[in-house]
């Protein structure tokens, strides 16, 4: 049966997404935030056997503007496209904030070693490498390095990110990105219960 969670975000935020859990995973969600602009952020999400991502479809939305990216895993690499309508810098030059990069990316071969992909502010996606590398169980061990394809919001451009995830013990994995360090908190399925300073479950499934 597909699964439905919903965590408050940090900063007057929140997120949605209905999950059907099997050897391969499949969600679709929406993300409601307001930093740096109001938007709203649909994707839909697919995994491979591996426990890979194979596909991310996901657009952003607010006043005045649309913005979709595609990402699809293939043996020879990522294939990227994009659309793009209105004038997301606009919006954000309204509020004081630097123009936004234009969506997807010039060089899909710079994501050839990720095998997951990071939606920025979506506490879901954590899920992904902390299931492929069996770390939701585990018990306290090494660090993993990863390559992520990490989508910025709102402006979907997508770029590579090393992430390191560590198993702390069952329920509890580190997460470190550049100088940034968290605690995860997990239930029995590996999906985040609480990330401090970003979300927190509000479901009790």
């Amino acid at each position: 049966m597909p699964r439905s969670l919903f965590w408050s975000l940090a900063g007057a935020g929140a997120e949605h997404v209905i999950v059907a859990d099997g050897p391969e995973l499949t969600a679709h969600g929406t993300q409601l935030a307001v930093d740096p602009v109001d938007f709203t952020c649909r994707y839909r999400l697919t995994t491979g056997a591996d426990g890979g991502t194979t596909s991310l479809e996901a657009e952003a939305e607010g006043a005045g503007w649309h913005r979709r990216v595609r990402l699809d895993r293939g043996a020879d690499g990522w294939r990227v496209t994009t659309g793009e309508e209105g004038d997301l810098g606009g919006a954000l030059r309204a509020v004081g904030r630097s123009p936004a990069s234009l969506p997807g990316t010039d060089d899909p071969g710079r994501l050839y070693d990720a095998h997951d992909v990071d939606l920025s502010g979506s506490p879901l996606f954590n899920t992904l490498p902390i299931r492929r590398l069996g770390l939701a169980g585990a018990a306290a061990s090494t660090a993993h390095r990863i390559t992520v394809a990490w989508v910025l919001l709102p402006s979907l451009a997508v770029v590579p990110a090393e992430q390191v995830y560590t198993a702390l013990g069952p329920g509890r994995v580190g997460f470190a990105s550049g100088t940034f360090r968290a605690e995860l908190s997990l239930d029995g399925d590996g999906f985040v219960m609480h990330y401090p300073g970003l979300a927190d479950r509000a479901d009790t499934r």
